[in-house]
C-alpha cells in the first residue's frame, strides 16, 4: 500500500503533462508595438451643439394661424408657421390703389407739360404757366415714389405672415399656440438642423498653446469613442474660470444635439514613444506585463514599465521593439511559453 502511494504523484504529473500536451492553441488577437506621438492630455466637458439653431419670431403683430407640428423636417423656405394676414392684405390692396393714383397724375402732368412747350415754343402761353406744371410734375413723381414703397412695406408685412424656415432643419418646439395674439418679436417656432453640429468644449487655459487649428482630438461618453478635428479657437480666457473655448467638427451620424461629451485636451507637447494598446497590459500584483508572440507561435512574458498614456495607446519600456506583435485580447489566461494561434 505504502509502494502504490509512492508512485501517486509520479502518475498526476504524467497526466497532467499529457492534458496540457492535448490542450488546443490559445486563440488571440495581436497588434504591433510602434513608434508614436504621444502627449499628456487631461479629459474636459463638451456637448454637442447644432450650428443652426433657431428661434423664429413673429415680424409683425397678428394672430396665429397655424403652426407646424414639433419633429416636422423642413427644407429651406419652406413655412412653418402662419399668421393671419386679412389686415395686411386690405393694406397692400390700398397701397396698390394709391400708386395707381399718382401714376394717373403724372401721367396726365407729363401730358400736360408737353402741350405747354409746344404753346410755349410758338409764344402762346406764358412761361409762367409752364414752370408751374413742371413744379406740380416733379410734386407728383416725388409722391408716386413714396406711394411705392408704402407698397413695398404692404408687401413686406404681407410676405413676413408666413414664417418660412431660413436653412433646412427639425421642428423642435412650438413656443406658441393656435389662436395667440403675438406681438412684434413673439418667439413662434424652434428649429435646429441635427446635420450641421459640432462640439463646444471649455478646457483649462494651460492647455490652449498645444491645441491648433486642425488638429484632430480624441473623445468619449459612456456610449461611444471617436475624434473630432478642431474647428476654431476662441482665443479668450475667462478670467472667473480661467477656462477657454474650443469648437470641433462632429460626425452627425454618430452623434447627437444635446449629447455630453468627454474631449481629451493635450497638457504638453507631443513626443514620439514606444507604445502599446493599453488592452495589451496584463496588470497584477507582482507588476505591469504583456505577452509578445514570437516567430515560432509561442508567447512569451515581458515586464514592462508604464509612461505617457493617450486615448488607446500607452508608452511602454522593457524588452520590446517596435514591431513587436503583443496580445490585446485573449492574454488573461496565457502563460509563458504557450503556444497561440492568431485570431482572423
Amino acid at each position: 500500500m505504502k509502494r502504490s502511494m509512492r508512485f501517486l504523484p509520479l502518475l498526476c504529473l504524467a497526466v497532467s503533462g499529457t492534458a496540457l500536451a492535448q490542450m488546443p492553441p490559445a486563440n488571440v488577437v495581436v497588434q504591433s508595438a510602434e513608434m508614436r506621438e504621444l502627449s499628456p492630455s487631461v479629459d474636459v466637458p463638451g456637448t454637442v451643439i447644432s450650428r443652426f439653431d433657431a428661434r423664429l419670431a413673429s415680424e409683425v403683430a397678428a394672430k396665429l394661424e397655424w403652426i407646424a407640428e414639433v419633429g416636422t423636417r423642413v427644407n429651406k423656405g419652406e413655412v412653418v408657421a402662419r399668421l393671419d394676414a386679412t389686415t395686411f392684405r386690405l393694406l397692400e390692396a390700398e397701397a396698390e390703389s394709391r400708386v395707381r393714383r399718382e401714376q394717373a397724375r403724372v401721367k396726365f402732368l407729363e401730358s400736360e407739360k408737353h402741350r405747354l412747350e409746344s404753346l410755349a415754343s410758338n409764344n402762346l402761353s406764358a412761361r409762367s404757366q409752364l414752370d408751374q406744371v413742371e413744379a406740380d410734375l416733379e410734386a407728383s413723381r416725388s409722391d408716386e415714389a413714396i406711394a411705392r414703397a408704402q407698397l413695398g412695406q404692404a408687401q413686406v408685412a404681407m410676405a413676413v405672415t408666413q414664417i418660412k424656415a431660413p436653412f433646412d432643419g427639425i421642428v423642435t418646439e412650438r413656443l406658441r399656440n393656435i389662436g395667440e395674439r403675438l406681438n412684434v418679436a413673439d418667439e413662434v417656432i424652434r428649429l435646429v438642423d441635427p446635420r450641421s453640429i459640432e462640439i463646444v468644449a471649455r478646457a483649462p487655459l494651460s492647455t490652449v498653446h498645444f491645441i491648433s487649428e486642425g488638429a484632430a482630438l480624441a473623445m468619449h461618453n459612456d456610449y461611444r469613442a471617436d475624434s473630432a478635428q478642431v474647428r476654431t479657437v476662441v482665443p479668450f480666457g475667462n478670467p472667473q474660470s480661467h477656462m477657454f473655448e474650443v469648437r470641433l467638427t462632429a460626425d452627425p451620424d454618430k452623434w447627437t444635439v444635446g449629447e455630453s461629451v468627454r474631449v481629451s485636451m493635450p497638457t504638453a507637447l507631443a513626443r514620439e514613444v514606444l507604445a502599446v494598446p493599453r488592452d495589451a497590459l496584463i496588470l497584477r500584483r507582482e507588476g505591469t506585463t504583456i505577452f509578445k508572440v514570437k516567430d515560432d507561435m509561442t508567447v512569451e512574458q515581458v515586464n514592462v514599465i508604464t509612461g505617457l498614456g493617450a486615448g488607446e495607446h500607452i508608452e511602454v519600456s522593457g524588452d520590446i521593439a517596435a514591431g513587436d506583435q503583443v496580445v490585446v485580447r485573449g492574454g488573461e489566461r496565457l502563460g509563458n511559453g504557450m503556444t497561440v494561434t492568431l485570431a482572423k
